[in-house]
């Protein structure tokens, strides 16, 4: 029976990255590559990648996103979907909501992600579970309804059974110490305040 899977990508900071490598070409070690496919697309249209868009500017914004120990986000899905011409469907647990990028730019195919606060994991469509990853399918055809059908109906029950399930960081209201400084935080707006001021970027959860 098809069910929609996680494939757990690791904690390395390159989840974003690596999860992006896994749905579009079955490969967890892409994040090196596609960071420097970032920093280019960057460099090269600094009108639409400006400082308002990327809070920093443009030259900075690409030697930081090189960065093995830096995150990515919303700019970088964007890019990545554009890069490889396929839309991405970003599922967030804590809200179930499902960002989609690349949507309107008349591409044929859609993959997906789910985020829990903190990590991207992979989301694969298999014939049953516990199905060798071998099998995964990860790009979909985009139906005429904007939809991938059903395998968006068993994605979104995935998501809810994890929201349910409370496997999400509510990233508002966590506690955080800095391991430099070993500061305490509550919430992510604080530690990346901290970070901006002190050029630390080593946190660590704790209750």
């Amino acid at each position: 029976m098809e069910t929609v899977v996680r494939r757990v990508i690791p904690s390395d900071n390159s989840c974003l990255f690596n999860a992006v490598g896994y749905v579009m070409e079955h490969n967890r070690n892409k994040a090196s590559e596609l960071r420097q496919v970032i920093a280019a697309t960057v460099m090269s249209d600094s009108a639409t990648y400006n400082e308002l868009v990327l809070e920093k500017p443009n030259d900075i914004y690409s030697q930081w996103i090189q960065d093995p120990e830096k995150w990515g986000g919303a700019i970088e899905l964007s890019i990545l979907a554009k890069y490889y011409k396929r839309e991405i469907a970003a599922y967030d647990i804590q809200t179930t909501r499902c960002d989609i990028y690349g949507q309107g730019e008349g591409y044929t195919e859609r993959a997906m992600l789910i985020y829990d606060g903190l990590h991207y994991d992979a989301l694969a469509l298999t014939f049953f579970e516990g199905a060798p990853e071998e099998v995964d399918q990860t790009i979909f055809p985009i139906l005429k309804d904007g939809t991938i059908g059903h395998v968006s109906k068993l994605a979104e029950k995935l998501v809810q059974d994890a929201n349910r399930q409370r496997k999400f960081t509510d990233t508002a209201n966590f506690t955080l110490r800095c391991a430099v400084c070993q500061k305490a935080f509550v919430g992510q707006k604080e530690a990346v305040e901290h970070a901006t001021k002190t050029g630390h970027s080593n946190f660590q959860e704790f209750k």
